[in-house]
């Protein structure tokens, strides 16, 4: 994520990192989702703190991805206009499936999911099914051989800087569009 933010930076796009307290920890064993979704509320209040007058967009890799996006369908988090996720963990390694998503319908604001095809926690039949089930709230851009960490076989003939470029230029499009939109972009439930 370090890398994910100095490029962001070079793209004139600010951001605010934190970790999750089983990270601060060093535990592996992830929080449980009322805790670790208290963290996102708790950074996107810091963000909000620091910068009032800017849109805010929230989310993250993976598991923090999840947690944001449990944390917006339950309540709208406060100032956020957007949610961007890097690598959706939509089922667990070898069983696809979507119940990791079904929150997901309650997220009334525009989503990007950020996502290799060849992810093992987000397999491309699913993901494809999900975003196009999620309607216009959802733009899905795809990274072709790029598993769940954008890695890329040197097959490839590609670098994982590259993918990790064409990745982020395809997040600051996106959000271009979110806050070319003022903002406002909401759907209402089933669009």
């Amino acid at each position: 994520m370090g890398a994910v933010a100095a490029e962001l930076a070079r793209r004139g796009i600010g951001t605010l990192r934190y970790q999750f307290p089983y990270m601060e920890r060093g535990a592996k064993r992830p929080d449980p989702p009322q805790l670790a979704q208290a963290t996102v509320r708790a950074a996107v209040d810091a963000a909000l703190a620091i910068f009032p007058e800017h849109p805010l967009i929230a989310g993250g890799k993976s598991f923090g991805g999840r947690m944001t996006s449990q944390a917006q369908a339950i309540a709208p988090l406060k100032g956020v206009c957007g949610l961007a996720f890097l690598g959706f963990p939509l089922h667990p390694a070898g069983r696809p499936s979507q119940d990791r998503a079904a929150h997901l319908f309650e997220v009334q604001i525009p989503m990007l999911f950020l996502q290799g095809t060849r992810d093992s926690l987000a397999s491309l039949d699913q993901i494809e099914s999900l975003c196009k089930k999620l309607g216009r709230r959802a733009t899905l851009k795809l990274f072709k051989d790029a598993d769940h960490s954008f890695h890329v076989p040197a097959r490839t003939g590609r670098k994982d800087s590259q993918v990790l470029g064409d990745m982020l230029d395809a997040f600051a499009a996106w959000l271009d569009d979110v806050i070319a939109s003022g903002g406002e972009k909401s759907y209402p439930l089933g669009a």
